[in-house]
């Protein structure tokens, strides 16, 4: 097997787009394609996540077709533990990717390029430098809303954490109430905590896009510290983002960003328009504000616009022997 990718990073984060080696995905939508995959090509989603080829942070997307000749192109995420129904740093690369590979022709100093994902169809704006390299891409989301509010016990700590769609579900709570802060240095008690914030919530009840039913569950925890204002006035947090099988986003997390911009139009703190300018947990900023307010199902939603930069790390082309005993990989973490 021989499978070649464009890889590249936004804010730190990897995405590794599969370019070449597999054959025609079956389906007619997105949603289809991904389900098709996950049966058909799962063996190369482990090639190219597991190690030695990745690692247990690894992400990444298979490039398919958009649903009608509305988009550009479409994309199936996947990561550690299988396939995602949304990701917003994985959006921000491809329409990178698409825009300086030539996939989408440069027409001027903003190029639009529509991307249909499993949650939805995405159109990004894409602001290129006269070299033709990518200076920031913003995209527009799908309705992200508050699902619910629940009170939970972690290690022992009472806690209220808010549940918030913005292309799939995440929890979402101050670092602080469970005694943590947003450093690389408590990384491996982030982890452990957000697994058992993950794991009990999906054990306790469900929770389901009202219109989408494949959009469900819990897909990751953010953890959240406050920091200063800006001088111009936008608000500035840090977070961190453990979803899948306790893989950390090193990015501020683009779809995480559109559901905390909906708990925070909620709660009264980020009025439309103004920014809030999120860091990640290596330093690295997403920004993002609400433009709209929307309803989805019987749930009041915000539109929500997320930007970031993501840059080429390398392109590669992955072998597997058929007397390889270690196969598609492993992981040890």
């Amino acid at each position: 097997m021989t499978v070649q990718t464009h890889d590249y990073h936004t804010g730190g984060e990897p995405f590794r787009i599969v370019t070449g080696g597999i054959p025609p995905i079956g389906g007619s939508t997105v949603l289809q394609r991904r389900a098709w995959i996950a049966e058909h090509l799962d063996h190369v989603r482990q090639l190219l996540v597991n190690e030695p080829r990745g690692h247990a942070d690894m992400y990444g997307g298979f490039v398919v077709p958009p649903d009608d000749d509305g988009a550009d192109l479409g994309v199936v995420f996947f990561h550690n533990e299988g396939y995602s129904t949304a990701c917003g740093h994985g959006t921000i690369a491809l329409a990178t990717w698409a825009v300086e590979s030539g996939i989408v022709p440069v027409t001027g100093d903003v190029v639009d390029v529509v991307i249909d994902v499993p949650s939805g169809r995405l159109p990004t704006r894409v602001h290129v430098r006269p070299d033709g390299t990518v200076e920031q891409v913003v995209f527009t989301n799908v309705p992200s809303f508050v699902k619910a509010h629940v009170g939970m016990e972690v290690h022992g700590i009472a806690v209220d954490v808010d549940i918030a769609f913005g292309g799939a579900f995440y929890a979402i709570l101050p670092a602080a109430a469970v005694d943590l802060e947003v450093v690389p240095e408590q990384l491996d008690e982030i982890i452990v905590t957000c697994r058992s914030i993950k794991d009990a919530l999906n054990a306790s009840e469900e929770f389901v896009h009202p219109d989408i039913p494949e959009l469900r569950d819990i897909y990751g925890v953010i953890l959240v510290d406050e920091l200063e204002d800006a001088d111009d006035g936008s608000l500035r947090q840090r977070n961190v983002t453990v979803f899948a099988d306790g893989e950390v986003d090193r990015s501020a997390t683009g779809s995480g960003t559109s559901a905390r911009l909906a708990l925070l139009h909620r709660q009264g703190v980020l009025d439309a328009g103004r920014m809030l300018h999120n860091h990640s947990i290596v330093g690295s900023v997403m920004t993002g504000a609400v433009s709209a307010e929307a309803t989805v199902g019987d749930y009041p939603a915000v539109v929500t616009h997320v930007g970031g930069q993501a840059f080429p790390t390398g392109m590669h082309t992955f072998v597997l022997r058929p007397d390889d005993p270690i196969g598609t990989g492993f992981l040890l973490r």
